[in-house]
């Protein structure tokens, strides 16, 4: 599932590609391997790591699930399109806030102060006024299972 969220992230022009992993996990070779070998402290802790990792020139970074691999390369897209005046950006459909989410390098002290199972969700929920929101018709399954996977 994870080849399929980088092929989608190359085909939508991104880079450099960082995948947030656990140590042990077989990346391709033109992705950055950030190794996360305390899942159990939660998203926040990747996220964290993942931003850590960005190198200094990078002005933004878009946050991708490995659990999403149908994420249309058009919403991928749509997102970095419309960057502008808002530090994030944030995909939403039925008024939910959901994957990809485009966060500028001036809000990355925002993910930075994140604790716990807390995701860009909440993040996106919380601080409206700094969202840029673009809706999306496609709404990427979650693989979250066994038969998630079996019914792609």
């Amino acid at each position: 599932m994870l080849q399929a969220v980088v092929a989608i992230a190359g085909e939508a022009g991104l880079h450099p590609i960082l995948a947030v992993v656990p140590s042990g996990l077989d990346l391709p070779p033109d992705v950055v391997p950030v190794r996360n070998d305390e899942p159990a402290r939660g998203m926040s802790r990747s996220l964290q790591l993942g931003i850590g990792a960005l190198p200094p020139e990078v002005t933004a970074v878009i946050v991708l699930l490995g659990d999403q691999p149908t994420m249309p390369v058009a919403s991928v897209r749509a997102v970095v399109a419309a960057r502008g005046t808002h530090p994030i950006v944030a995909a939403s459909a039925d008024g939910l806030a959901l994957p990809p989410v485009l966060i500028e390098r001036s809000a990355f002290g925002i993910v930075q102060a994140l604790t716990g199972d807390i995701g860009l969700r909440e993040i996106v929920r919380g601080n409206p006024a700094f969202v840029q929101t673009v809706s999306l018709e496609t709404i990427p399954q979650d693989v979250d299972a066994p038969t998630d996977l079996e019914l792609l």
